[in-house]
């Protein structure tokens, strides 16, 4: 074997990554037991170097052609492309990561960034990809929708302060406009499970590891947006009070792991925002433990919308930054014992 990598499981389809199917559990359970017998793979429980992979939002909705959000990058088929080798390097590498991560993005139909929270004058919705300015409410262009109060437990006086606010609020720390999105990541749909590749990917080293993955979900308050993991844009209402609690899950991973690995989607958004939560707290705890985090940047794409938006320099600016901070930016074919840093090596 190259490098100490390990070879690709035969039942591995990559032409199967872009679709949604079934994993079959008990066919891969049998086949990673025998994979790790093979392979002298030692649980990860006797990890001396512990490694954890953190995969931002790998859903349909956002990498699987068709589905609502699919991250095409400026090739048209990133997500796919992101995911082909990242399940190639999941498997190569099952014997050095010690732990997987998933965050999925959760939504229900009535959040501020949907278009049910909002109508103009006469009480249409606005359009996906609409961007509400903290100007286009002030001026009554947008309002919120007094006939979502209820199910949300306000009254829509609280409401429209809280719009008022949290555009305001988004303009003064320089963030995106509020965006209105397509309905995605919806809870109890398709698009909110994993890629069906990366599932089985997951599921097939939790077997040959005996190692239980994670599953941080994030996106379900319907008051503000929540591109990072670890805590949404804006946490704070109008009257002071948290809206969602900060998850330190990811951060404790930073913290308790020789070298956290992250890829996902997008590049320019929920990456970036967790990246970038990452490095502002490791700035202020300890500066040191930057160089724990290596950044797979060929298994993530920036979002681009022809004809609309793209988000590619934007995303590679930021990486930019990332790496300027001490962070790492490697790719998923290089040999880990090979990446920069002395994080991670091979025992």
């Amino acid at each position: 074997m190259k490098d100490n990598q390990l070879p690709i499981p035969p039942h591995f389809d990559v032409q199967q990554v872009g679709i949604v199917w079934k994993v079959q559990y008990e066919d891969r359970l049998k086949d990673a037991r025998a994979w790790s017998e093979k392979h002298a793979i030692s649980p990860s429980s006797d990890d001396r170097q512990k490694i954890c992979l953190i995969l931002i939002d790998v859903q349909n909705t956002f990498c699987t052609p068709e589905f609502e959000l699919y991250v095409g990058g400026r090739s048209g088929t990133g997500a796919v492309d992101d995911n082909k080798r990242l399940c190639e390097f999941i498997y190569r590498n099952l014997d050095k990561i010690t732990n997987i991560t998933a965050t999925l993005d959760t939504h229900h139909p009535i959040q501020v960034f949907h278009s049910l929270f909002l109508v103009d004058e006469n009480g249409n919705h606005p359009g996906p990809f609409t961007l509400i300015s903290a100007d286009d409410i002030k001026q009554g262009t947008w309002k919120f929708n007094a006939a979502v109060a209820k199910p949300l437990g306000i009254n829509p006086e609280y409401g429209q302060q809280l719009l008022e606010h949290y555009t305001g609020e988004l303009k003064k720390r320089e963030k995106f406009d509020l965006t209105i999105w397509p309905y995605h990541a919806m809870l109890g749909g398709i698009g909110h499970a994993l890629v069906s590749s990366v599932e089985e990917a997951i599921f097939f080293h939790s077997v040959a590891r005996n190692a239980q993955p994670d599953i941080i979900i994030k996106g379900r308050h319907p008051l503000t947006e929540h591109y990072s993991a670890s805590g949404p844009e804006i946490n704070v209402d109008h009257e002071g009070k948290t809206l969602v609690e900060k998850d330190e899950t990811i951060m404790r991973k930073v913290r308790e792991y020789d070298a956290v690995i992250i890829a996902g989607e997008a590049k320019s958004h929920c990456v970036a925002w967790t990246v970038d939560d990452i490095m502002q707290e490791l700035k202020k705890q300890d500066p040191s433990l930057l160089k724990k985090v290596y950044l797979l940047e060929d298994c993530t794409s920036p979002v681009v919308i022809p004809d609309v938006i793209d988000y590619t320099d934007t995303a590679n600016e930021i990486f930019r930054t990332f790496a300027g901070a001490g962070m790492h930016i490697v790719r998923s074919t290089e040999a880990v014992e090979k990446w920069p840093g002395v994080a991670i090596k091979v025992i």
